[in-house]
């Protein structure tokens, strides 16, 4: 199998794996092999430099995940890797040698380098931070090539163009966190109240809208419905919007790709995040009007309430952690739940961290679904 086979497998089993977090493990699998490295792993931090978050992480090989290395790194390591602050200061997608983030002397006396990475076996692996508009940041993190001979010029080129699609598949994953659905099929989907949901034919025309979807394109506060087709107000938006949609529809030949965007609004409300994504078919169509793409509108401050009360009762968490992640949920910052409690940052994170404790979850991230999951249920 040629290298653009690969590639275009890997972006297949991205597409579907941001409607269904269960399928990471196999497109893992899929990046492992095309890239022909023995592992990877997925970062999300937040906060700044000096106090920085692990929101979530996922140590992978060959799409097995290994909880106990993540545990180990994260309680033991990650708080002393000299590797950490200079990751964090690299350009946005610059892919370095993992060797490049460590001294000479370091590479002979940091623990970090010689105990945790030559047990995930990535003393030979790559390193790169996609930075995100909100300030927080992905880490993405290979283990060492299959190769006795080292990264090969058509590994790294591999590695490269990967890049912007595990970029994407990473704020898809978050967008449908928050409007907790982190499985989902595109009819589940459209039962969401805390996003918007449109689906587009193969031709770009609207199939179907969720609720939220058509109280949006109602108002047409930056974005509405003419004629089936989606239009935008300020046209610099709609020419984006409208590559976005033309590169996620199997129209051209070439590789259907997710992308993202903020769309202004004519009011004075924050704009939209728009995700749109490729959705793939495996079956003949026959004409029908199958659909081809998925749109999701993210307003920021459009948050679910969450009853701490409910937490404490189902997360066996104390007052104060119950309420903490509560706000989390909602899309409250430490910065913002220690300002409107008059509580410090530090303490609110140490009430995040009894209450991820508690359940044995590796950030944030983990929590937020957790409570996502108990308040689905009510």
């Amino acid at each position: 199998m040629g290298d653009q086979d690969k590639f275009e497998r890997v972006l297949v089993s991205l597409h579907d794996a941001t409607l269904d977090e269960t399928l990471w493990p196999a497109t893992s699998a899929l990046i492992d092999e095309a890239c022909g490295m023995q592992g990877n792993a997925l970062v999300l931090g937040t906060g700044p430099q000096a106090d920085l978050q692990v929101l979530s992480a996922g140590f992978y090989y060959r799409g097995e995940r290994c909880p106990s290395l993540e545990r180990e790194y994260l309680e033991v390591y990650h708080p002393i890797d000299e590797r950490v602050p200079r990751l964090r200061r690299l350009p946005d997608s610059r892919l370095v040698h993992v060797t490049e983030l460590y001294t000479a002397e370091e590479l002979q006396t940091s623990p970090t380098y010689n105990e945790a990475m030559l047990r995930l076996n990535a003393q030979d692996g790559l390193n790169v931070r996609l930075a995100e508009p909100d300030g927080s940041h992905i880490s993405w993190v290979t283990a060492d090539p299959v190769s006795q001979n080292g990264w090969e010029s058509s590994q790294l080129t591999m590695v490269k163009a990967l890049l912007p699609h595990i970029r994407q598949f990473v704020r898809v994953r978050r967008a449908l966190a928050k409007a907790e659905a982190p499985i989902a099929s595109l009819t589940a989907l459209l039962d969401r109240t805390q996003i918007g949901i449109i689906h587009l034919d193969q031709y770009g025309r609207i199939v179907e809208v969720n609720d939220r979807a058509r109280a949006i394109l109602r108002q047409g506060d930056g974005l509405s419905d003419q004629g089936g087709v989606l239009s935008v107000h300020v046209p610099a938006d709609q020419d984006r919007l409208a590559q976005l949609i033309a590169g996620a529809l199997p129209t051209s030949g070439t590789p259907t790709v997710s992308g993202s965007m903020a769309l202004r609004r004519t009011s004075a409300w924050p704009p939209f995040v728009v995700h749109v994504k490729p959705v793939g078919s495996r079956h003949m169509d026959f004409g029908a009007r199958r659909v081809a793409a998925q749109v999701l509108l993210v307003e920021p401050g459009h948050a679910p309430r969450i009853d701490p009360t409910l937490l404490e009762a189902a997360l066996g968490l104390t007052p104060l952690e119950s309420r903490v992640a509560a706000w989390v949920t909602e899309g409250m910052t430490v910065r913002e739940i220690a300002k409107a409690t008059g509580y410090t940052e530090r303490a609110v994170r140490w009430h995040l961290y009894r209450a991820c404790h508690k359940h044995g979850l590796s950030g944030q991230v983990d929590l937020v679904r957790l409570v996502l999951s108990v308040t689905a249920l009510v």
